[in-house]
């Protein structure tokens, strides 16, 4: 690289950095967020989990319910067993809908999951609460949306949740502060490839 092309880099990233900075330095809110990590591609859940360590690394005590999952024992709940009672773990569902083939148990399990999803919400102590697939009881109509949403809602101020799941609900998406949609662009499954120890579970 030449000096005139270092120099002209440099000035470009000057005038980047100062544009950035101002930015950052307009941002002054701090606030509990509603997260929601939907979409048909792969990751939403992963997603949650590495925010979980992000806080867990910061102190955090942090709190999960599983809504829909259940059948299968899954190396992330081994992993955060390792942090003790700094993470309220839930594995309160019986399988995907398909595999219970049995609405009303379905309901049952979702009832008793958000009853456990209130009641994290509710403790002080817990910073970070991610309700993994609850956008999957909703599809389903499993649980009320208007009362998961105002719920949602009227949380505490600093508590932020984490929602994972295809098919997000409007209401939902619209209380949300921070939406991802995960698209789908190659999946290994379309392939032949089945679900993976260490990778899916």
């Amino acid at each position: 690289m030449s000096d005139t092309e270092a120099d002209r880099h440099r000035e470009k990233m000057e005038k980047r950095k100062a544009v950035q900075d101002a930015e950052v330095a307009e941002k002054t809110i701090e606030k509990g967020l509603l997260i929601v990590n939907t979409g048909p591609g792969k990751g939403k859940t992963t997603a949650a989990l590495g925010l979980m360590v992000r806080a867990l690394g910061r102190g955090w005590r942090v709190g999960m319910v599983q809504f829909i999952k259940g059948a299968w024992d899954t190396g992330e709940k081994h992993a955060f067993a390792a942090f003790g009672d700094r993470i309220d773990w839930h594995t309160l569902g019986e399988g995907f809908t398909w595999e219970t083939q049995d609405k009303a148990r379905d309901i049952a399990a979702a009832e008793q999951a958000w009853a456990k999803a209130l009641d994290l919400m509710a403790d002080p102590r817990i910073r970070l609460v991610v309700l993994d697939e609850l956008n999957i009881a909703l599809r389903y109509d499993y649980l009320p949306l208007a009362d998961v949403v105002a719920a949602l809602q009227a949380r505490r101020p600093d508590l932020h949740v984490v929602v994972t799941g295809r098919n997000a609900k409007p209401a939902l998406i619209e209380a949300a502060d921070l939406v991802t949609e995960m698209g789908s662009v190659k999946h290994h499954f379309a392939a032949g490839v089945k679900a993976q120890e260490g990778i899916e579970f």
